[in-house]
């Protein structure tokens, strides 16, 4: 099985596509006898399309499983918001206004009235099946020696036994520990100026919203290797 590990989106529909583009043409040519493409969460906040990228990951989950969303801590986020608005949320403070200019709606979180008011025009603007969508992500997926989430994993937990939480926001506890785990860790939320390969982990998080550039990893057997889109400044 070939797998592709697409790294944080945040809005990018445009990279997006783009990366959908390039695998597609990889399968038609290579022609693999099955594959997976699991993206590892943050669709929404700081990009411009956050409403096109949900679209499209939700069309391609719904028609074909082999297609894989996992949920990030900003998707869980949109989500908190929507139900419990607050100025101090992680949809005010991280994005959440162009996510909200993607639906339509002029979003202000200046005080705890406005917060509510963008919440439920959001809600109103928001096809019902978006709101599902992020509901119901899931935090995690493995496949072979590979297992894929947001953030990462707590060392030291089985990861049948993982935090949901710990999954999508997990950060220095996982980025520093040395040592391996059940399986080869393939992640996002941390942006970094590079993909980092780890001999326990692999980051494809390389902050497309602001870099342009998103990255995902292509597992093929033994062979590993980066695939981009985008172009850097």
């Amino acid at each position: 099985m070939r797998l592709y590990a697409i790294g944080d989106v945040h809005g990018r529909l445009d990279l997006l596509e783009e990366m959908h583009a390039q695998i597609g043409r990889e399968i038609e040519r290579d022609r693999p006898a099955d594959w997976r493409v699991i993206h590892v969460g943050d669709y929404v906040d700081r990009g411009p399309q956050s409403r096109g990228v949900i679209s499209l990951l939700r069309r391609l989950v719904r028609d074909d499983k082999r297609f894989v969303a996992l949920g990030g801590n900003h998707d869980a986020g949109m989500v908190e918001f929507l139900g419990q608005p607050s100025t101090g949320s992680l949809f005010a403070l991280h994005g959440g206004r162009e996510t909200a200019l993607s639906y339509g709606v002029e979003a202000d979180f200046s005080s705890a009235w406005l917060a509510r008011q963008a919440a439920d025009a959001l809600l109103a603007a928001m096809p019902e099946s978006h709101v599902d969508f992020l509901t119901n992500l899931p935090r995690s997926i493995a496949f072979g020696d590979f297992f894929f989430c947001h953030a990462g994993v707590r060392p030291g937990v089985p990861l049948a036994e993982q935090n949901p939480e710990d999954l999508i926001w997990i950060r220095e506890t996982f980025l520093k520990w040395p040592h391996p785990h059940e399986k080869i860790i393939v992640h996002g939320h941390t942006p970094t100026s590079e993909p980092e390969i780890m001999p326990n982990r692999v980051n494809v998080d390389t902050g497309a919203w602001m870099s342009g550039v998103l990255t995902a990893l292509a597992i093929d057997g033994k062979t590993k290797r980066l695939l981009q889109v985008g172009v850097k400044d």
